[in-house]
């Protein structure tokens, strides 16, 4: 059940004032940093700490004003409209449901005050839906709640996933053409606006060449010979000498990947050991140091690391490079248009509260 793009982008930007969306950079987004297959040896699964996908510290949350303990009956006033404690409640309850927990304590005036901005924000935008004489139909709306259902298997999981959320299926269509409604207020508004030229494409680039950067990655296959961490000195001896054995033979110029295939205990046997490109930092660090040292066409000595034994031949070699503006422009020019989508809505949202009186009451 997503939402759309411009609705997810005003409700990440102008949700909580001071806190702006994070969204992809252009080194991920555009530059494709991590664009290249980095296949790992068993066992070094994820990306590693400083490595494009790596999860960062969570933000901190914002200094907020305190929420009272007992919420008033009326939470705020937008122009003739209030936003009632029971619609509030009801809003906190659906995030909490989706969240598969209760709002943290410590965090709860922060959040209460995000959810309160977020809710005043489309009362806004329904508001000047109305003035613009905005509307929806129920035809649109039918049609959204059949793009939906073809989500799920059958309708009986349909209604079964209505049932977890506590919703009715009007309750969903209002909210629906609710969210359609802003959604077509802001399009009206802002797609307009919002325009991505050559010379943008160029200006960011040129400032930002860091987020370009793709750093030396190598191709390398290997065979690995595994050894259990239970495993005695008796049977770690047979595996260092299997591995001995194969070693010397590749060297002898036998087919690397036959004999990864019928060897090798990693999932990149089927593929002759090939585990593609990769940069630093995503192998272990005895396999790493290895790899890079070799030069292409050289297969390594035995290296040994906490899954087994390896026998390494590096394959091909990329040196550090800057990524083309033609091969990025594309992905960059959706990114920046995404950039300008959310700060377009933003200063559209805070003009209608200039607009309209907002009166907030806690």
């Amino acid at each position: 059940m997503r939402r759309s793009v411009l609705v997810a982008v005003l409700l990440a930007s102008v949700g909580c004032k001071g806190t702006p969306a994070q969204s992809q950079t252009p080194a991920a987004a555009a530059a494709g940093k991590a664009g290249t297959a980095t296949a790992q040896p068993a066992g070094q699964a994820g990306a590693q700490p400083g490595q494009p996908g790596a999860p960062g510290a969570p933000p901190a949350m914002p200094t907020v004003k305190p929420v009272p303990a007992t919420l008033p009956d009326v939470l705020a006033k937008i122009g003739t409209e209030t936003i009632s404690k029971t619609e509030f409640e009801t809003a906190v309850r659906k995030i909490e449901q989706r969240a598969g927990q209760p709002v943290p304590v410590d965090q709860r005036d922060a959040i209460y005050r995000r959810i309160l901005d977020q809710m005043i924000d489309v009362r806004l935008l329904e508001q000047e839906a109305k003035a613009r004489a905005i509307t929806v139909p129920d035809t649109d709306v039918d049609a959204r709640i059949g793009q939906i259902k073809q989500q799920f298997k059958t309708e009986e999981q349909f209604t079964k996933e209505l049932g977890t959320r506590k919703m009715t299926i009007e309750e969903l269509k209002t909210d629906l053409k609710k969210e359609m409604t802003v959604q077509k207020t802001l399009e009206a508004e802002i797609l307009p606006k919002v325009n991505v030229t050559q010379a943008d494409l160029e200006a960011f680039y040129k400032e930002n060449p860091d987020q370009f950067k793709q750093q030396e990655t190598i191709r390398a296959s290997h065979i690995l010979i595994s050894v259990d961490s239970k495993a005695t000195d008796v049977q770690k001896k047979e595996a260092r000498a299997l591995a001995d054995g194969i070693q010397k033979r590749a060297k002898g110029g036998e087919d690397f990947a036959a004999l990864a295939k019928q060897y090798s205990k990693d999932s990149s046997a089927a593929n002759g050991g090939d585990l593609n490109y990769f940069p630093k930092g995503q192998m272990v660090p005895a396999f790493e140091a290895a790899a890079f040292a070799l030069q292409p066409n050289q297969i390594s000595e035995v290296v040994e690391t906490p899954f087994g034994f390896h026998i390494i031949k590096l394959t091909d070699r990329k040196p550090e490079s800057t990524v083309p503006l033609e091969q990025v422009s594309e992905k960059l020019s959706a990114f920046l248009k995404q950039r300008k989508q959310q700060e377009a809505a933003s200063q559209f949202v805070t003009s209608l509260r200039s607009k309209y009186k907002v009166e907030v009451l806690i």
